[in-house]
């Protein structure tokens, strides 16, 4: 809904007169959520402490998948506090986005030793799918060298990165609560008796 692509929701022709008339009369906020922007890039744990939600609840919400970071300037949908009185503001109802990165983990350490026969570097280096001269460097030897048997060989691995996820619209198709104001202005009424479907009305919102 925060996204400007559309901007209405359709009610029941019969329900959206009553709708109208009654939306005026309601005292207090008319959402429940609201739109935080991240300070800075935040793992979700971080993002649902400074929001005060659960983590799990905060990644259900925005569609958060595991691994992931949420990035600096991204738009999530949070609780609305009590005290949060200002509507959504236009810039951010219309171009707020979701921007998620891979969360970087450090390289994982194996060591074990060398065979019988001792290993070459570069041998080691083709069994990890590795640089030659990472592995001379890791064990202080050089590139052409070889491991003596039962010598410690050690390398560094990396570790396996969740793949990159592109930012999305915060709106999707399945619904979001409502972060703004519902206008109370109707837009002409759509029959469709052809199909025998029942009649809707749109309301646009803002």
């Amino acid at each position: 809904i925060l996204a400007a692509g559309t901007p209405q929701v359709l009610l029941p022709y019969d329900h959206a007169n009553r709708f109208i008339h009654e939306l005026p009369l309601v005292r207090g906020p008319l959402a429940s959520w609201t739109a935080w922007v991240a300070p800075r890039t935040l793992k979700p744990q971080e993002a649902a402490q400074l929001t005060g939600m659960n983590e799990a609840q905060l990644r259900a919400v925005n569609d958060i998948p595991p691994r992931m970071l949420v990035k600096s300037g991204s738009t999530l949908l949070v609780p609305r506090a009590a005290h949060t009185t200002a509507d959504v503001t236009g810039h951010i109802a219309d171009h707020a986005l979701l921007s998620l990165s891979p969360e970087t983990r450090p390289p994982r350490t194996l060591s074990f030793k060398a065979g019988r026969q001792g290993d070459s570097v570069a041998a080691v280096a083709r069994r990890y799918r590795l640089h030659a001269a990472q592995v001379a460097q890791w064990n202080g030897v050089g590139a052409q060298a070889r491991f003596k048997a039962g010598q410690t060989i050690v390398v560094k691995l990396p570790a396996a990165a969740a793949p990159a996820s592109p930012s999305v619209r915060l709106a999707s198709k399945n619904a979001r609560p409502a972060a703004h104001k519902v206008a109370t202005r109707a837009s002409p009424v759509r029959k469709r008796a052809a199909t025998g479907a029942v009649p809707k009305i749109k309301v646009a919102l803002r």
